[in-house]
């Protein structure tokens, strides 16, 4: 009888094992892509961006925080003068046990705390004092340590954990001190002796640069996470030496300003001259971030509307952290320069224009495939589309005049956006949003020109009085004027004629003016579109009088200026070179999917240890995997509850081929088994992935289920 056979034949081509190795931050750019040839370049291109965009940072962060320091400095000055004039009357001795304390309310932003005490600390150790600590929560669990941590940073010696309060200086040991105030009395009176000899010379000469005497500074960090008790013992030792060294304390407060009367009864908050520091509010200083960031053609790499709108969200509803914002940012733009190969162009515009002539041809490919690329070659004629799809010369000429194009648009973008800011801002109920970052969003969404609230702000700025207008106008002269953009200086003019005009208006016109402030009550939104609607119908019937013809003539042009110059970059060509779009990724970076990275490293080991010995077919259980990565695969095969010797027996079995299969010594390698499996158990049950049941006693629930 014949027979007739199929065979099947699977054919594996392994790819070569010897992969580059990875040197320098430069290497993973080249790691991520196929076209390397200009990785260098492109790192280089966001390292010098970043350090430019850092620097701005930290100067902004210093200018917000210097009217607080200075504040905080001229209280300490004010503390500093009562204490050396030592009065002796009676309402100074009543006064004389009160310590100076400065209460600092600086947000729920706790994140962005320590660049605030930092910059702090370095500025008061630069004017006013070198005896600047910083103390922690949980660093002082109780008072013994909280002298030991302040003692420390003060003398920066050794101390003795083992001392007591009314011990004194160890002479056997000079480098090992006492934790007591007596001692911390007696070193700062002989470290602040004019004429000490033991003084050291660089101590002499730090002093020497500060007021007379140093004051001692005590910063708590966090006082709300303080113990109740640990901050009264504090205070109440060390108000009884207050008249023998100036100290003075500083509570970072992250709530509210009341929490030092709940933390601490009468008889202590009494010991304390508190007065009340604010720090600028977190969504402030965000605002202020993404204005001299964002809202500025001085740098070339931009955010899109769903990147920003993710920075926005976790900024909002998580943390209220600026300094993870510009994390974020920092972020995009390394996934910009790592994930676009035509990232090399995103830099300042004659560097981009010099580069745009020396582009590969791989990178003109790059080009050709952008959409805003395609998008702008349909729109050519015939000929012209050929010659640019297929001419690399010409394709790096016109390369020149698109990145004039976009460099234009951002120059002119930025300044009517903000005087179109500057008119949605004087209108009730802010239809547009009250902060510029809420118009900027709207503006890259889309047209914004198309949308419900820009008509109804529009409607609301043709019923400005004449005296806000003008106010407004002027505003936007000045923006207008400060603007490098050349073609926004005739706006500019135009915008003055029309304030020459309105200055030459007769006052009599004017009474019949109706003035947005006599809607302003009107917040019900019903009540205020039927006020429009009334006035609206009232001017059909009347004639406008030259003032209301000059406004309207004044609103359709700054109403013209918004529909040339405010569309979404998406509508520019090669926007893809300087704006990062790619919202999914930086949400993959940003929110953290703790059971998904547990799963896969639990599941294939190989993805983190890159380890070749676990590589193996998927569903497959490895015997050379770690034990918990076996029990873990076992115990997927498994239903709501674990019998556990039917597992054992099933680990056993996994575990077992890789063991040496001597019989002398058989016994010896089921325990070891046995022991291995234990240990492998506890680490699931660790982490919660199973948990001991009463229903029965031999077995354990599991608590996971579903794919991840």
């Amino acid at each position: 009888m014949s027979t007739c056979s199929v065979s099947k034949g699977c054919f594996v081509f392994k790819p070569d094992s010897k992969k580059r190795k990875i040197t320098s931050a430069a290497d993973y750019f080249c790691e991520g892509n196929n076209d390397s040839e200009d990785s260098d370049l492109r790192f280089n291109t966001c390292q010098s961006l970043w350090k430019r965009i850092k620097s701005e940072t930290e100067q902004l962060q210093e200018d917000l925080n210097k009217k607080l320091f200075d504040n905080l400095i001229t209280f300490l000055r004010q503390s500093h003068v009562n204490f050396k004039e030592k009065k002796t009357e009676w309402a100074y001795r009543m006064k004389s046990n009160e310590i100076p304390t400065a209460a600092l309310v600086l947000g729920v932003n706790v994140t962005d705390h320590d660049l605030t005490f930092k910059s702090l600390s370095e500025a008061l150790q630069e004017d006013v004092t070198p005896f600047v600590v910083s103390l922690r929560s949980k660093e002082c669990p109780d008072i013994k340590h909280l002298l030991q941590k302040l003692m420390a940073q003060l003398m920066g010696c050794h101390i003795d954990a083992d001392s007591s309060e009314e011990g004194v200086c160890s002479k056997a040991s000079p480098n090992r001190m006492r934790c007591t105030v007596a001692s911390l009395t007696d070193w700062y009176k002989n470290i602040t002796k004019k004429k000490d000899t033991d003084t050291p010379s660089k101590i002499q000469g730090i002093l020497s640069r500060h007021w007379e005497p140093p004051p001692v500074v005590v910063i708590f960090k966090d006082m709300e996470s303080f113990t109740t008790k640990v901050l009264q013992d504090f205070i109440m030792i060390v108000s009884q030496c207050i008249r023998e060294f100036p100290l003075v304390l500083i509570f970072g407060i992250a709530t509210s300003p009341m929490i030092t009367h709940k933390l601490l009864p009468h008889s202590v908050s009494s010991l304390l001259c508190i007065e009340l520091f604010q720090s600028l509010s977190c969504k402030d200083h965000l605002s202020t971030v993404i204005d001299k960031l964002l809202l500025t053609s001085q740098f070339p790499f931009k955010l899109g509307e769903k990147v920003l709108q993710v920075l926005k969200n976790i900024f909002l509803y998580h943390d209220f952290s600026v300094q993870n914002f510009i994390k974020g940012f920092q972020l995009s733009l390394l996934e910009h320069f790592y994930s676009q190969p035509l990232s090399v162009l995103c830099c300042d515009f004659e560097e981009s224009r010099k580069r745009a002539k020396f582009l590969s041809h791989s990178q003109c490919e790059n080009i050709r495939r952008l959409p805003s690329f395609r998008r702008f070659v349909e729109s050519q004629a015939s000929k012209k589309q050929t010659v640019l799809l297929t001419d690399d010369a010409n394709l790096k000429e016109e390369m020149q005049a698109l990145l004039q194009n976009l460099h234009t648009y951002h120059e002119n973008f930025f300044p009517i956006l903000r005087c179109l800011h500057a008119f949605t801002t004087s209108l009730p109920n802010y239809p547009l949003g009250k902060q510029i970052r809420e118009l900027h969003c709207a503006c890259l969404e889309r047209n914004v020109w198309e949308t419900e609230d820009y008509e109804s702000a529009i409607q609301l700025v043709r019923m400005l009085a004449k005296d806000e207008l003008m106010a407004i106008l002027k505003k936007c002269v000045a923006i207008m004027t400060s603007s490098p953009a050349k073609c926004l200086g005739s706006c500019a003019e135009k915008l003055k004629e029309y304030l020459g005009q309105f200055k030459n208006l007769e006052d009599d016109q004017d009474e019949t003016v109706t003035s947005l402030k006599e809607i302003q009550k009107k917040t019900d939104l019903y009540h205020l579109q039927k006020t429009l609607l009334e006035m609206k119908e009232s001017r059909r019937l009347k004639k406008l009088t030259k003032f209301e013809m000059l406004r309207f003539e004044v609103v359709d042009f700054i109403d013209s200026l918004v529909r040339s110059y405010l569309a979404p970059p998406e509508m520019q060509t090669l926007y893809e070179v300087m704006y990062f779009s790619k919202a999914s990724a930086l949400r993959e970076h940003l929110n953290a999917a703790p059971r998904i990275a547990v799963h896969t490293a639990l599941n294939n080991p190989y993805f983190y240890l890159k380890n070749e010995a676990l590589e193996n077919d998927a569903g497959c259980i490895s015997n050379t995997a770690p034990d918990i990565c076996i029990a873990y695969k076992l115990h997927l095969e498994c239903g709501r509850l674990i019998n556990l010797v039917d597992w054992l027996e099933a680990f056993s079995t996994v575990v077992i081929a890789a063991a040496d299969q001597n019989s002398t010594d058989k016994d010896q390698v089921e325990e070891i088994i046995h022991a291995r499996f234990i240990r492998a158990v506890s680490e699931l049950e660790l982490l919660g992935f199973i948990k001991p049941t009463k229903q029965k006693t031999d077995h354990v629930a599991r608590l996971t289920w579903g794919s991840c």
